[in-house]
Protein backbone atom coordinates (compact mmCIF):
# COMPACT_ATOMS: atom_id res chain seq x y z
CA UNK A 1 0.00 0.00 0.00
CA UNK A 2 1.45 3.35 -1.08
CA UNK A 3 1.53 5.89 1.74
CA UNK A 4 1.59 9.60 0.89
CA UNK A 5 2.62 11.74 3.83
CA UNK A 6 1.79 15.46 4.11
CA UNK A 7 4.82 17.72 4.06
CA UNK A 8 3.90 19.27 7.40
CA UNK A 9 3.71 15.78 8.92
CA UNK A 10 7.26 14.97 7.79
CA UNK A 11 8.59 18.32 9.01
CA UNK A 12 7.10 18.01 12.51
CA UNK A 13 8.08 14.34 12.77
CA UNK A 14 11.64 15.23 11.78
CA UNK A 15 11.82 18.12 14.26
CA UNK A 16 10.58 15.82 17.03
CA UNK A 17 13.23 13.25 16.13
CA UNK A 18 16.01 15.88 16.19
CA UNK A 19 14.82 17.25 19.55
CA UNK A 20 14.90 13.72 21.00
CA UNK A 21 18.42 13.18 19.63
CA UNK A 22 19.64 16.40 21.24
CA UNK A 23 17.87 15.56 24.49
CA UNK A 24 19.45 12.11 24.44
CA UNK A 25 22.92 13.54 23.93
CA UNK A 26 22.80 16.22 26.62
CA UNK A 27 20.71 14.50 29.31
CA UNK A 28 22.60 12.28 31.80
CA UNK A 29 21.19 8.79 32.28
CA UNK A 30 18.47 8.02 34.78
CA UNK A 31 19.08 5.10 37.11
CA UNK A 32 16.84 2.64 35.28
CA UNK A 33 18.60 3.36 31.98
CA UNK A 34 21.97 2.70 33.62
CA UNK A 35 20.58 -0.57 34.99
CA UNK A 36 19.47 -1.63 31.52
CA UNK A 37 22.86 -0.55 30.15
CA UNK A 38 24.26 -3.05 32.65
CA UNK A 39 21.95 -5.66 31.11
CA UNK A 40 23.40 -4.89 27.68
CA UNK A 41 26.96 -5.39 28.91
CA UNK A 42 26.22 -9.11 29.08
CA UNK A 43 23.72 -10.02 26.37
CA UNK A 44 21.32 -12.82 27.23
CA UNK A 45 17.82 -14.07 26.36
CA UNK A 46 16.49 -12.71 29.62
CA UNK A 47 17.28 -10.68 32.73
CA UNK A 48 16.17 -10.66 36.34
CA UNK A 49 13.58 -7.91 35.95
CA UNK A 50 12.57 -7.95 32.27
CA UNK A 51 12.77 -9.73 28.94
CA UNK A 52 15.81 -8.79 26.83
CA UNK A 53 14.58 -6.32 24.20
CA UNK A 54 15.56 -3.20 26.17
CA UNK A 55 19.13 -4.53 26.31
CA UNK A 56 19.04 -5.25 22.57
CA UNK A 57 18.11 -1.63 21.85
CA UNK A 58 21.00 -0.37 23.96
CA UNK A 59 23.43 -2.78 22.33
CA UNK A 60 22.40 -1.63 18.85
CA UNK A 61 22.63 2.02 19.93
CA UNK A 62 26.18 1.43 21.17
CA UNK A 63 27.25 0.40 17.66
CA UNK A 64 26.49 3.92 16.44
CA UNK A 65 27.37 6.21 19.37
CA UNK A 66 29.17 6.36 22.70
CA UNK A 67 27.90 7.87 25.93
CA UNK A 68 24.25 8.61 26.60
CA UNK A 69 23.32 8.62 22.92
CA UNK A 70 24.85 5.16 22.73
CA UNK A 71 22.12 4.09 25.15
CA UNK A 72 19.22 6.05 23.65
CA UNK A 73 19.64 6.24 19.88
CA UNK A 74 17.30 3.34 19.11
CA UNK A 75 14.67 4.79 21.43
CA UNK A 76 14.64 7.95 19.31
CA UNK A 77 14.16 5.77 16.22
CA UNK A 78 11.38 3.67 17.77
CA UNK A 79 9.45 6.61 19.20
CA UNK A 80 9.48 8.30 15.80
CA UNK A 81 8.42 5.08 14.12
CA UNK A 82 5.59 4.69 16.67
CA UNK A 83 4.04 8.01 15.61
CA UNK A 84 4.48 7.13 11.93
CA UNK A 85 2.68 3.80 12.45
CA UNK A 86 -0.17 5.44 14.38
CA UNK A 87 -0.64 7.96 11.57
CA UNK A 88 -0.78 5.16 9.01
CA UNK A 89 -3.27 3.20 11.12
CA UNK A 90 -5.86 5.97 10.82
CA UNK A 91 -7.37 5.50 7.36
CA UNK A 92 -9.56 8.61 7.19
CA UNK A 93 -8.55 10.58 4.04
CA UNK A 94 -9.08 14.00 5.63
CA UNK A 95 -6.53 13.30 8.37
CA UNK A 96 -3.94 15.22 6.31
CA UNK A 97 -5.80 18.40 7.23
CA UNK A 98 -5.26 17.61 10.92
CA UNK A 99 -1.55 16.73 10.93
CA UNK A 100 -0.72 19.50 13.42
CA UNK A 101 -3.56 18.38 15.72
CA UNK A 102 -2.19 14.83 15.56
CA UNK A 103 1.20 15.95 16.86
CA UNK A 104 -0.28 18.28 19.47
CA UNK A 105 -2.28 15.32 20.78
CA UNK A 106 0.69 12.94 20.80
CA UNK A 107 3.37 15.32 22.04
CA UNK A 108 1.13 16.63 24.83
CA UNK A 109 1.02 13.20 26.47
CA UNK A 110 3.46 13.46 29.36
CA UNK A 111 5.10 10.04 29.61
CA UNK A 112 4.96 9.53 25.85
CA UNK A 113 7.43 12.43 25.68
CA UNK A 114 9.76 10.74 28.13
CA UNK A 115 9.73 7.51 26.18
CA UNK A 116 10.63 9.52 23.10
CA UNK A 117 14.25 9.39 24.25
CA UNK A 118 14.61 7.44 27.51
CA UNK A 119 15.50 3.79 26.94
CA UNK A 120 13.16 1.76 29.10
CA UNK A 121 11.17 -1.45 28.50
CA UNK A 122 8.09 0.68 27.81
CA UNK A 123 9.78 2.20 24.73
CA UNK A 124 9.63 -1.00 22.64
CA UNK A 125 6.32 -1.89 24.36
CA UNK A 126 4.71 1.25 22.92
CA UNK A 127 6.25 0.66 19.49
CA UNK A 128 5.09 -2.95 19.23
CA UNK A 129 1.63 -2.09 20.58
CA UNK A 130 1.25 0.47 17.79
CA UNK A 131 2.62 -2.02 15.27
CA UNK A 132 0.33 -4.81 16.48
CA UNK A 133 -2.73 -2.56 16.12
CA UNK A 134 -1.68 -1.63 12.59
CA UNK A 135 -1.01 -5.27 11.66
CA UNK A 136 -4.22 -6.48 13.32
CA UNK A 137 -6.19 -3.92 11.30
CA UNK A 138 -4.69 -5.27 8.09
CA UNK A 139 -5.20 -8.84 9.28
CA UNK A 140 -8.94 -8.47 9.85
CA UNK A 141 -9.21 -6.83 6.42
CA UNK A 142 -7.25 -9.63 4.75
CA UNK A 143 -6.46 -12.67 6.92
CA UNK A 144 -3.77 -14.71 5.17
CA UNK A 145 -0.45 -16.43 5.79
CA UNK A 146 1.66 -13.29 5.36
CA UNK A 147 -0.29 -11.14 7.80
CA UNK A 148 -0.54 -14.11 10.18
CA UNK A 149 3.26 -14.47 10.28
CA UNK A 150 3.79 -10.70 10.66
CA UNK A 151 1.28 -10.58 13.50
CA UNK A 152 3.03 -13.48 15.24
CA UNK A 153 6.44 -11.81 15.03
CA UNK A 154 4.91 -8.56 16.32
CA UNK A 155 3.33 -10.33 19.30
CA UNK A 156 6.72 -11.86 20.09
CA UNK A 157 8.28 -8.38 19.94
CA UNK A 158 5.67 -7.21 22.44
CA UNK A 159 6.43 -10.05 24.83
CA UNK A 160 10.19 -9.52 24.50
CA UNK A 161 9.58 -5.90 25.58
CA UNK A 162 7.76 -6.37 28.87
CA UNK A 163 5.76 -9.17 30.48
CA UNK A 164 2.52 -7.27 30.92
CA UNK A 165 2.45 -6.94 27.13
CA UNK A 166 0.44 -10.14 27.44
CA UNK A 167 -2.49 -7.93 28.47
CA UNK A 168 -2.39 -6.17 25.08
CA UNK A 169 -2.64 -9.48 23.25
CA UNK A 170 -5.32 -10.88 25.57
CA UNK A 171 -7.63 -7.86 25.31
CA UNK A 172 -7.34 -7.71 21.52
CA UNK A 173 -8.26 -11.41 21.40
CA UNK A 174 -11.21 -10.88 23.75
CA UNK A 175 -12.52 -8.16 21.44
CA UNK A 176 -12.89 -10.73 18.65
CA UNK A 177 -13.39 -14.26 19.98
CA UNK A 178 -13.98 -15.57 16.45
CA UNK A 179 -10.21 -15.46 16.09
CA UNK A 180 -10.09 -18.81 17.91
CA UNK A 181 -11.66 -20.32 14.77
CA UNK A 182 -9.27 -18.56 12.39
CA UNK A 183 -6.40 -20.75 11.20
CA UNK A 184 -4.24 -17.74 10.40
CA UNK A 185 -4.71 -16.41 13.92
CA UNK A 186 -3.47 -19.75 15.22
CA UNK A 187 -0.54 -19.43 12.84
CA UNK A 188 0.24 -16.09 14.55
CA UNK A 189 0.17 -17.73 17.97
CA UNK A 190 2.49 -20.52 16.82
CA UNK A 191 4.95 -18.06 15.27
CA UNK A 192 4.93 -15.92 18.43
CA UNK A 193 5.56 -18.94 20.68
CA UNK A 194 8.32 -20.21 18.39
CA UNK A 195 10.02 -16.80 18.51
CA UNK A 196 9.67 -16.77 22.30
CA UNK A 197 11.23 -20.21 22.86
CA UNK A 198 14.74 -18.82 23.62
CA UNK A 199 13.32 -16.76 26.47
CA UNK A 200 11.37 -19.74 27.81
CA UNK A 201 14.63 -21.72 27.82
CA UNK A 202 16.40 -18.88 29.64
CA UNK A 203 13.66 -18.82 32.29
CA UNK A 204 13.95 -22.57 32.77
CA UNK A 205 17.75 -22.43 33.01
CA UNK A 206 17.49 -19.67 35.62
CA UNK A 207 14.85 -21.39 37.79
CA UNK A 208 12.15 -18.96 36.62
CA UNK A 209 13.81 -16.33 38.79
CA UNK A 210 11.91 -13.44 37.19
CA UNK A 211 8.49 -15.07 37.55
CA UNK A 212 9.19 -16.19 41.12
CA UNK A 213 10.29 -12.73 42.17
CA UNK A 214 7.45 -10.74 40.60
CA UNK A 215 4.68 -13.18 41.57
CA UNK A 216 5.84 -14.73 44.83
CA UNK A 217 8.88 -13.14 46.50
CA UNK A 218 8.26 -9.43 45.99
CA UNK A 219 7.39 -7.56 49.21
CA UNK A 220 4.15 -5.61 49.36
CA UNK A 221 2.33 -3.35 51.82
CA UNK A 222 -1.09 -3.57 53.46
CA UNK A 223 -3.82 -1.92 51.39
CA UNK A 224 -3.83 1.88 51.54
CA UNK A 225 -6.63 3.67 49.67
CA UNK A 226 -4.68 6.91 49.15
CA UNK A 227 -1.49 5.19 48.02
CA UNK A 228 -3.09 2.45 45.93
CA UNK A 229 -6.56 3.16 44.51
CA UNK A 230 -6.56 6.95 44.69
CA UNK A 231 -3.02 6.85 43.32
CA UNK A 232 -4.31 4.85 40.34
CA UNK A 233 -6.81 7.59 39.48
CA UNK A 234 -4.15 10.26 39.89
CA UNK A 235 -2.07 8.35 37.34
CA UNK A 236 -4.99 8.43 34.89
CA UNK A 237 -4.81 12.21 34.98
CA UNK A 238 -1.01 12.46 35.08
CA UNK A 239 -0.39 10.56 31.84
CA UNK A 240 -2.41 13.14 29.87
CA UNK A 241 -1.95 16.35 31.81
CA UNK A 242 -4.33 19.22 31.04
CA UNK A 243 -5.98 17.44 28.09
CA UNK A 244 -7.32 14.57 30.20
CA UNK A 245 -11.03 15.67 30.30
CA UNK A 246 -11.31 15.77 26.51
CA UNK A 247 -9.29 12.61 25.97
CA UNK A 248 -11.59 10.62 28.25
CA UNK A 249 -14.59 12.34 26.68
CA UNK A 250 -13.41 11.08 23.30
CA UNK A 251 -13.02 7.61 24.76
CA UNK A 252 -16.52 7.55 26.29
CA UNK A 253 -18.15 8.86 23.10
CA UNK A 254 -16.53 6.27 20.84
CA UNK A 255 -18.68 3.29 19.88
CA UNK A 256 -17.48 -0.13 18.76
CA UNK A 257 -18.84 0.11 15.22
CA UNK A 258 -16.28 -2.24 13.71
CA UNK A 259 -13.84 -4.93 14.82
CA UNK A 260 -10.84 -2.64 14.92
CA UNK A 261 -12.51 0.06 17.01
CA UNK A 262 -13.80 -2.69 19.27
CA UNK A 263 -10.19 -3.85 19.75
CA UNK A 264 -9.10 -0.31 20.62
CA UNK A 265 -11.86 0.03 23.22
CA UNK A 266 -11.26 -3.42 24.70
CA UNK A 267 -7.58 -2.60 25.02
CA UNK A 268 -8.16 0.71 26.82
CA UNK A 269 -10.97 -0.44 29.10
CA UNK A 270 -9.30 -3.80 29.70
CA UNK A 271 -6.06 -2.19 30.89
CA UNK A 272 -7.93 0.32 33.05
CA UNK A 273 -10.14 -2.32 34.68
CA UNK A 274 -7.23 -4.73 35.22
CA UNK A 275 -5.08 -2.16 36.99
CA UNK A 276 -8.03 -0.69 38.89
CA UNK A 277 -8.64 -4.12 40.39
CA UNK A 278 -4.89 -4.54 40.95
CA UNK A 279 -4.89 -1.25 42.88
CA UNK A 280 -6.64 -3.04 45.76
CA UNK A 281 -3.53 -5.20 46.11
CA UNK A 282 -0.55 -3.00 45.21
CA UNK A 283 0.56 0.48 44.19
CA UNK A 284 0.10 1.00 40.44
CA UNK A 285 3.09 2.69 38.85
CA UNK A 286 2.26 5.29 36.22
CA UNK A 287 4.19 3.53 33.43
CA UNK A 288 2.15 0.35 33.90
CA UNK A 289 -0.87 1.98 32.25
CA UNK A 290 0.99 4.03 29.64
CA UNK A 291 0.15 1.47 26.94
CA UNK A 292 -3.39 2.96 26.77
CA UNK A 293 -1.82 6.04 25.13
CA UNK A 294 -1.42 4.11 21.88
CA UNK A 295 -5.07 3.15 21.23
CA UNK A 296 -6.21 6.48 22.70
CA UNK A 297 -4.17 8.47 20.17
CA UNK A 298 -6.11 6.68 17.41
CA UNK A 299 -9.47 7.01 19.19
CA UNK A 300 -9.08 10.66 20.15
CA UNK A 301 -7.51 11.73 16.84
CA UNK A 302 -10.54 10.36 15.02
CA UNK A 303 -12.78 12.05 17.59
CA UNK A 304 -11.28 15.53 17.14
CA UNK A 305 -11.86 15.25 13.38
CA UNK A 306 -15.55 14.91 14.16
CA UNK A 307 -16.00 17.16 17.18
CA UNK A 308 -15.12 20.85 16.95
CA UNK A 309 -15.20 21.43 20.71
CA UNK A 310 -12.82 18.58 21.43
CA UNK A 311 -10.51 19.71 18.61
CA UNK A 312 -10.36 23.26 19.98
CA UNK A 313 -9.72 22.36 23.61
CA UNK A 314 -7.27 19.52 23.01
CA UNK A 315 -5.32 21.86 20.71
CA UNK A 316 -5.26 24.66 23.29
CA UNK A 317 -4.54 22.57 26.37
CA UNK A 318 -2.20 20.35 24.37
CA UNK A 319 -0.02 23.34 23.49
CA UNK A 320 0.10 24.33 27.17
CA UNK A 321 1.10 20.76 28.04
CA UNK A 322 3.85 20.85 25.42
CA UNK A 323 5.26 24.14 26.73
CA UNK A 324 5.35 22.75 30.29
CA UNK A 325 6.91 19.49 29.09
CA UNK A 326 9.60 21.32 27.08
CA UNK A 327 10.46 23.40 30.15
CA UNK A 328 10.75 20.23 32.26
CA UNK A 329 12.85 18.56 29.58
CA UNK A 330 15.30 21.46 29.64
CA UNK A 331 15.39 21.06 33.41
CA UNK A 332 16.56 17.47 32.99
CA UNK A 333 19.75 18.85 31.43
CA UNK A 334 20.16 22.21 33.13
CA UNK A 335 19.51 21.83 36.85
CA UNK A 336 18.86 25.53 37.66
CA UNK A 337 15.75 25.37 35.44
CA UNK A 338 14.41 22.26 37.11
CA UNK A 339 11.62 22.79 39.69
CA UNK A 340 12.77 19.63 41.50
CA UNK A 341 15.98 17.70 42.07
CA UNK A 342 15.83 14.94 39.46
CA UNK A 343 17.91 11.81 39.14
CA UNK A 344 19.66 13.09 36.01
CA UNK A 345 21.34 15.72 38.19
CA UNK A 346 24.72 15.24 39.77
CA UNK A 347 25.50 11.57 39.14
CA UNK A 348 28.09 12.22 36.44
CA UNK A 349 29.90 14.75 38.65
CA UNK A 350 29.74 12.41 41.66
CA UNK A 351 31.16 9.59 39.55
CA UNK A 352 34.06 11.84 38.57
CA UNK A 353 34.71 12.63 42.26
CA UNK A 354 34.73 8.94 43.16
CA UNK A 355 36.98 8.02 40.25
CA UNK A 356 39.41 10.81 41.18
CA UNK A 357 39.64 9.21 44.64
CA UNK A 358 40.00 5.54 43.66
CA UNK A 359 41.09 5.40 40.01
CA UNK A 360 40.08 2.08 38.46
CA UNK A 361 39.48 0.34 41.80
CA UNK A 362 36.31 -1.84 41.81
CA UNK A 363 33.26 -0.33 43.52
CA UNK A 364 30.85 -2.40 45.64
CA UNK A 365 27.55 -0.73 46.51
CA UNK A 366 25.47 -1.80 49.47
CA UNK A 367 21.88 -2.46 48.39
CA UNK A 368 22.04 -0.36 45.23
CA UNK A 369 21.80 -1.87 41.78
CA UNK A 370 21.01 1.70 40.74
CA UNK A 371 24.29 3.04 42.10
CA UNK A 372 26.34 0.10 40.83
CA UNK A 373 25.05 0.47 37.28
CA UNK A 374 25.12 4.28 37.20
CA UNK A 375 28.69 4.56 38.41
CA UNK A 376 29.74 1.59 36.30
CA UNK A 377 28.53 3.54 33.27
CA UNK A 378 30.22 6.84 34.16
CA UNK A 379 33.49 5.51 35.61
CA UNK A 380 34.06 2.32 33.63
CA UNK A 381 35.11 0.60 36.88
CA UNK A 382 33.94 -2.89 37.73
CA UNK A 383 30.93 -2.54 40.03
CA UNK A 384 28.73 -4.86 42.07
CA UNK A 385 25.61 -4.46 44.19
CA UNK A 386 25.90 -6.44 47.41
CA UNK A 387 22.24 -7.06 48.24
CA UNK A 388 21.37 -7.87 51.83
CA UNK A 389 18.16 -8.91 53.58
CA UNK A 390 16.96 -5.31 53.83
CA UNK A 391 16.87 -4.96 50.03
CA UNK A 392 15.83 -7.11 47.09
CA UNK A 393 17.34 -9.44 44.51
CA UNK A 394 18.21 -8.02 41.08
CA UNK A 395 20.38 -8.65 38.02
CA UNK A 396 23.55 -8.47 40.12
CA UNK A 397 22.23 -11.49 42.04
CA UNK A 398 22.38 -13.75 38.98
CA UNK A 399 25.04 -12.41 36.60
CA UNK A 400 28.83 -12.57 36.77
CA UNK A 401 29.40 -9.15 38.36
CA UNK A 402 30.33 -10.63 41.73
CA UNK A 403 33.29 -12.48 40.21
CA UNK A 404 34.78 -9.25 38.81
CA UNK A 405 35.35 -7.76 42.28
CA UNK A 406 36.50 -10.82 44.24
CA UNK A 407 39.80 -10.85 46.13
CA UNK A 408 40.60 -7.27 45.18
CA UNK A 409 40.92 -4.06 47.09
CA UNK A 410 37.55 -2.35 46.69
CA UNK A 411 35.70 0.73 47.87
CA UNK A 412 32.52 -0.31 49.68
CA UNK A 413 29.90 2.43 49.25
CA UNK A 414 26.78 2.81 51.38
CA UNK A 415 24.56 5.38 53.10
CA UNK A 416 26.03 4.41 56.49
CA UNK A 417 28.76 6.60 57.97
CA UNK A 418 30.11 4.04 60.48
CA UNK A 419 33.77 3.11 59.84
CA UNK A 420 33.84 5.27 56.71
CA UNK A 421 37.24 6.10 55.23
CA UNK A 422 35.93 8.66 52.72
CA UNK A 423 32.68 10.43 51.96
CA UNK A 424 31.18 12.10 48.91
CA UNK A 425 28.38 14.66 48.68
CA UNK A 426 25.64 14.52 46.06
CA UNK A 427 24.03 17.57 44.47
CA UNK A 428 21.04 17.18 46.78
CA UNK A 429 23.48 17.34 49.76
CA UNK A 430 23.02 13.71 50.70
CA UNK A 431 26.23 11.89 51.46
CA UNK A 432 27.54 8.54 50.31
CA UNK A 433 30.20 6.90 52.45
CA UNK A 434 33.07 4.69 51.37
CA UNK A 435 35.11 2.09 53.22
CA UNK A 436 38.14 0.34 51.77
CA UNK A 437 38.25 -3.45 51.96
CA UNK A 438 41.63 -4.96 51.03
CA UNK A 439 40.51 -8.45 50.04
CA UNK A 440 36.80 -8.46 49.28
CA UNK A 441 35.09 -11.86 49.23
CA UNK A 442 31.37 -12.56 49.01
CA UNK A 443 29.23 -15.63 48.28
CA UNK A 444 25.83 -14.09 47.54
CA UNK A 445 24.83 -16.94 45.23
CA UNK A 446 24.87 -19.55 48.00
CA UNK A 447 21.36 -20.98 48.33
CA UNK A 448 19.47 -22.04 51.44
CA UNK A 449 16.53 -24.34 50.79
CA UNK A 450 13.62 -24.88 53.17
CA UNK A 451 10.86 -27.34 52.37
CA UNK A 452 7.42 -25.73 52.31
CA UNK A 453 5.17 -25.42 54.17
CA UNK A 454 7.03 -24.83 57.42
CA UNK A 455 5.70 -26.13 60.73
CA UNK A 456 6.58 -23.20 62.95
CA UNK A 457 7.40 -24.88 66.25
CA UNK A 458 10.15 -23.37 68.41
CA UNK A 459 10.86 -26.72 70.08
CA UNK A 460 10.87 -28.89 66.98
CA UNK A 461 14.10 -29.48 65.08
CA UNK A 462 13.97 -28.35 61.47
CA UNK A 463 16.29 -28.89 58.51
CA UNK A 464 17.46 -26.83 55.58
CA UNK A 465 19.90 -27.46 52.77
CA UNK A 466 22.84 -25.33 51.71
CA UNK A 467 23.71 -25.44 48.01
CA UNK A 468 26.98 -24.13 46.56
CA UNK A 469 26.51 -23.11 42.89
CA UNK A 470 30.10 -21.88 42.52
CA UNK A 471 32.94 -23.63 40.72
CA UNK A 472 35.07 -23.59 43.89
CA UNK A 473 34.87 -24.93 47.43
CA UNK A 474 33.92 -22.63 50.33
CA UNK A 475 35.24 -22.75 53.89
CA UNK A 476 32.22 -23.11 56.17
CA UNK A 477 33.96 -21.18 58.95
CA UNK A 478 33.45 -18.03 56.83
CA UNK A 479 29.67 -18.41 57.03
CA UNK A 480 27.08 -17.46 59.62
CA UNK A 481 23.32 -17.94 59.37
CA UNK A 482 20.18 -16.14 60.45
CA UNK A 483 16.42 -16.49 60.19
CA UNK A 484 14.19 -13.74 58.83
CA UNK A 485 10.53 -13.66 59.90
CA UNK A 486 8.06 -11.97 57.56
CA UNK A 487 4.46 -10.82 57.49
CA UNK A 488 1.73 -11.85 55.06
CA UNK A 489 3.09 -9.13 52.78
CA UNK A 490 6.65 -10.55 52.93
CA UNK A 491 7.92 -7.61 54.94
CA UNK A 492 10.81 -8.63 57.22
CA UNK A 493 10.06 -7.87 60.87
CA UNK A 494 12.62 -10.05 62.70
CA UNK A 495 16.18 -10.91 61.69
CA UNK A 496 17.63 -13.30 64.25
CA UNK A 497 21.00 -15.09 64.30
CA UNK A 498 20.93 -18.86 64.24
CA UNK A 499 23.54 -21.56 64.74
CA UNK A 500 22.52 -24.60 62.70
CA UNK A 501 24.24 -27.95 63.05
CA UNK A 502 25.69 -29.87 60.14
CA UNK A 503 24.30 -33.34 59.64
CA UNK A 504 27.91 -34.47 59.23
CA UNK A 505 29.96 -32.35 61.70
CA UNK A 506 33.27 -33.57 60.27
CA UNK A 507 32.75 -31.49 57.11
CA UNK A 508 34.59 -28.15 57.07
CA UNK A 509 34.01 -27.03 53.48
CA UNK A 510 31.17 -27.18 51.01
CA UNK A 511 32.37 -28.49 47.69
CA UNK A 512 31.57 -26.85 44.37
CA UNK A 513 28.07 -27.75 43.14
CA UNK A 514 27.48 -29.70 46.36
CA UNK A 515 24.65 -29.64 48.90
CA UNK A 516 24.87 -29.96 52.68
CA UNK A 517 22.08 -30.54 55.20
CA UNK A 518 21.78 -28.52 58.41
CA UNK A 519 19.45 -28.95 61.36
CA UNK A 520 18.26 -26.01 63.48
CA UNK A 521 15.52 -24.69 65.72
CA UNK A 522 13.66 -21.49 65.05
CA UNK A 523 14.81 -18.67 67.35
CA UNK A 524 12.09 -16.98 69.40
CA UNK A 525 10.64 -14.00 67.52
CA UNK A 526 11.02 -10.57 69.09
CA UNK A 527 8.49 -8.55 67.09
CA UNK A 528 6.47 -10.94 64.96
CA UNK A 529 4.86 -13.60 67.13
CA UNK A 530 3.20 -15.44 64.25
CA UNK A 531 5.39 -15.15 61.14
CA UNK A 532 3.76 -16.01 57.82
CA UNK A 533 6.98 -16.50 55.85
CA UNK A 534 10.53 -17.40 56.86
CA UNK A 535 13.88 -17.29 55.08
CA UNK A 536 17.42 -18.44 55.94
CA UNK A 537 20.14 -15.85 55.25
CA UNK A 538 23.94 -16.11 55.15
CA UNK A 539 26.61 -13.73 56.37
CA UNK A 540 30.05 -14.24 54.84
CA UNK A 541 33.23 -12.61 56.11
CA UNK A 542 31.29 -10.28 58.44
CA UNK A 543 29.27 -8.69 55.62
CA UNK A 544 25.55 -8.15 56.20
CA UNK A 545 23.25 -11.15 55.87
CA UNK A 546 22.15 -11.83 52.30
CA UNK A 547 18.96 -13.01 50.61
CA UNK A 548 19.97 -16.61 50.08
CA UNK A 549 16.66 -18.43 50.31
CA UNK A 550 13.12 -18.21 49.02
CA UNK A 551 10.37 -16.80 51.20
CA UNK A 552 8.89 -20.03 52.56
CA UNK A 553 5.30 -20.12 53.80
CA UNK A 554 4.55 -21.09 57.39
CA UNK A 555 1.68 -23.50 58.09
Amino acid sequence: MKIKLPRIFLIILGIGFLINLLQSYFTPLIFDEAYYWHFASDMAWGYFDHPPLVAVLIKISSFFFDGELGVRFMSCILSTATLFILWCTVDLPRKKEYAIHFFVLAYSMTLLNAYGFFTLPDTPLLFFTALLLYVYKRFIEKPDVLWGIIMGVTMAGLMYSKYHAALVIIFILLSNLKLVLNKYAWLSVCVALLCYVPHFIWLYDNDFVTINYHLFDRPNDPYNFTKYTLGFFVNLVAIFGLTFPWIYWGLFKTKANDKFTRALLFLVYGILIFFFLSSFNRRIQTQWIIVINIPLIIIVFRFIMENETAKKWIYRMGLVNIIIILYLRIGLVYEPMSPIYYETHGNKELAEDIQAEVGDMPLVFENSYRGASMFGFYTGNNTFSLNNESYRLNQYSIDNSEATVQHQKILYLSSRSSDADVSFTKNDRRKIYGKYIDNFESFRKLKTILEAPINFNLEQEQTFQLYNPYEFDIDLSKLKFNVAYMTDFKIVKDKLPNKPTLKDPSISTIKAKDTLTYSFKFPKPRKLKEPKYVRIGIMENHLNYGINGRNTKVE
